[in-house]
């Protein structure tokens, strides 16, 4: 399961309005993919529709995509948003990485 803090649900809801997306029925697809300084890197998009093998969450309202594989790697991140002086932006809390870059943006296992 994925979990979505309280700032990353604000910050979603907003950027999904801003989009056209409708938070209490559209999804936001969380995966990883390769590439990054640590090996491999998060996706986070806005999507309308699921595919059949997706994994989907709901967490503080929220409702969460996930393909497959990419799940995995995900189990027990927490979703949080940071808007501070350093403007991070979204800020994926994965237990599962056992090294991150500086940014945050990339990780291995």
């Amino acid at each position: 399961m994925i979990k979505v803090s309280e700032s990353a649900k604000k910050k979603i809801a907003e950027l999904m309005a801003d989009d056209g997306f409708n938070v209490a029925q559209d999804f936001v697809r969380v995966g990883v993919k390769s590439g990054g300084c640590s090996g491999l890197s998060y996706d986070l998009r806005f999507d309308k529709s699921k595919e059949q093998e997706d994994k989907v969450f709901e967490d503080n309202a929220v409702k969460i995509i996930v393909d497959k594989k990419s799940f995995l790697y995900l189990i027990g991140t927490v979703l949080e948003y940071s808007g501070g002086l350093n403007g991070k932006g979204f800020v994926f809390n994965n237990p599962n990485a056992q090294r991150t870059c500086g940014c945050g943006e990339s990780f291995s296992l």
